[in-house]
Formats: structure tokens, C-alpha cells, sequence
């Protein structure tokens, strides 16, 4: 089997809408060459070891495994991941939360950040890769999730974040952060899209949070002014049919310049507000 004929097999096999994505992505793992080599290359032979790797793979995605899972990585903003089925998958809509992040921390030579609910350590991280004067903190309830994003760290070579276990403040010091993010759980139990797609098999932990998804965004929202520093500033992603009820409790709790960002799609996403000066 050559890499075209490869493509085709793979397509075949899971014969959905995505498949000719799922196929470059797996068929390039497996060879661990990117999408050009597959295009230019395409004559050339899998062996007899990366074709049994590859069958096994796609018979993982016929049954609805993210590609992330099967593969045991991600890319995110500029970074490669690490995953595994502890955390949340990174999304490319979460990019939007580092964006504002980066825009509001231009103002400022060096700073503290805090990122809660870190999973992979995606947003920490990205903000570390672009803000290397700066410390960035980050915290996860599960072990495995701040095992996780402490290997992200390493394989990207970033030296200035600190990864730690905490029940959102329970275990985080009082440093006056100038910026504080989160990608909390914001599902509700009842959702019908957690019985769909990757949904499925990503942890509810991450994902589902009582009150109508809104019980750990009040959590963070009522505790965050104890740890920003004058000016700083909180920004929480959510679903988007959240950002009325977000900003109400942003404002409820007494933050100031409270906003919603929207993503590509034009959805409410990211809500944020600033400590009163």
C-alpha cells in the first residue's frame, strides 16, 4: 500500500464528512511527515508495521474516537500538544481567549497570570510562548491533567509557567495577578451534545457544571477579586448561549468594563471584566 492508495483506504473505512481530513491527519502520523509530503510522496510505500499501526487507528476512529485521543496530539496556536483522555480536547475557538489575553498584557512590561481549569495547559502555555518575561501560573483539579500540562511545558521548551493542583483557589497564592483566565466546565447535565461527537468520550469533569452550566463560572467569578492585582483583569470562555447570563454575573459580583467577545462565527465566547480601580 502507497501513500495514495493509503489515503483512500483510510477514507473508505470511516466514509464520513471529515474523512479526507481524518485520513491526511492520522496517514501523517503514522508517517510522521506533513500534509506536502503526503501530497508529494505519493507513490511512496507504507511498510508492513505502519500499515497494521494505521488499520488500528482508523478502526479507533470508525468507533468515534477523537483524532486527538488516537493520536496523543494537538496543535494550538503556535504549540504541539500532548492529549490524552484525562483533559479536554484544545479547540481552535479557545485561540480567541489568548488573543484578548496577549491584547490586554501588551499594556505591561512583565506580568501575572493565572490560567484555572489549565487541562493540556493549551492556554498557559500559548500565552507563555508569547509572553516570556512573564509568569504564568496554572492550575488543574486532576492529577493527570497537571501531569499532562507539565509535559507540555517541557516539550515546548517553556521555562516560565508553573503548573500546580488546586480545586480552582483552594491551593493558589495571593500574588496580585494582573490577568486571570479560565475554560471552566459550562455544560449543562442535560445537554443533548454531550451524547454527540468527541462529547462523548472527554471527561465529564471538564465539561459538565451544574446550574444550568453556570455553577463553576459563579465559583471563579465570586473568588476572582481576591487575587487580581489594581486594573487586573478576569476572562472566562463559555457557551455560546451564556454570554447575557455571564455578563450579568460578572456585574452582579461588581467588575467593571464587563464585555463579551465573539468568535469567527460571530457566538458569544469570552466574557471579561476588570477590578474596579
Amino acid at each position: 500500500m502507497n501513500v495514495q492508495q493509503a489515503l483512500v483506504f483510510v477514507q473508505s473505512e470511516i466514509a464520513s464528512d471529515q474523512a479526507f481530513i481524518d485520513a491526511r491527519y492520522l496517514l501523517s502520523h503514522v508517517l510522521q511527515k506533513n500534509f506536502s509530503w503526503l501530497k508529494t510522496w505519493p507513490e511512496t510505500l507504507l511498510s508492513e508495521e505502519q500499515q497494521i499501526t494505521l488499520t488500528a487507528m482508523v478502526k479507533r476512529r470508525k468507533n468515534g474516537e477523537p483524532i486527538a485521543y488516537i493520536t496523543g496530539e494537538k496543535e494550538f496556536w503556535t504549540l504541539k500538544l500532548e492529549t490524552n483522555s484525562s483533559t479536554l480536547i484544545p479547540r481552535p475557538e479557545t485561540e480567541l481567549l489568548v488573543e484578548k489575553a496577549i491584547e490586554f498584557l501588551n499594556f505591561y512590561e512583565k506580568a501575572k497570570i493565572l490560567d484555572l481549569g489549565t487541562g493540556t495547559g493549551a492556554i498557559a502555555l500559548a500565552i507563555a510562548s508569547e509572553r516570556r518575561n512573564d509568569q504564568v501560573y496554572a492550575s488543574d483539579f486532576q492529577l493527570g491533567a497537571v501531569e499532562l500540562a507539565q509535559r507540555n511545558a517541557r516539550l515546548n521548551n517553556l521555562h516560565n509557567v508553573t503548573i500546580l493542583q488546586s480545586d480552582w483557589f483552594s491551593n493558589i497564592e495571593k500574588l496580585e495577578y494582573q490577568l486571570i483566565v479560565a475554560n471552566p466546565p459550562y455544560v449543562a447535565p442535560d445537554d443533548p451534545h454531550l451524547e454527540k461527537g468527541d462529547l462523548i468520550f472527554e471527561p465529564d469533569s471538564a465539561l459538565v457544571s451544574g446550574d444550568n452550566g453556570l455553577s463553576d463560572i459563579k465559583i471563579i467569578v465570586s473568588q476572582t477579586k481576591s487575587y487580581l492585582a489594581a486594573a487586573g483583569k478576569l476572562m472566562i470562555e463559555h457557551g455560546f448561549e451564556q454570554g447575557r447570563e455571564v455578563r450579568q454575573i460578572f456585574e452582579q459580583f461588581g467588575y467593571d468594563n464587563v464585555e463579551t467577545a465573539c468568535d469567527l462565527s460571530g457566538l458569544d465566547r469570552i466574557t471579561m471584566g476588570s477590578l474596579p480601580c
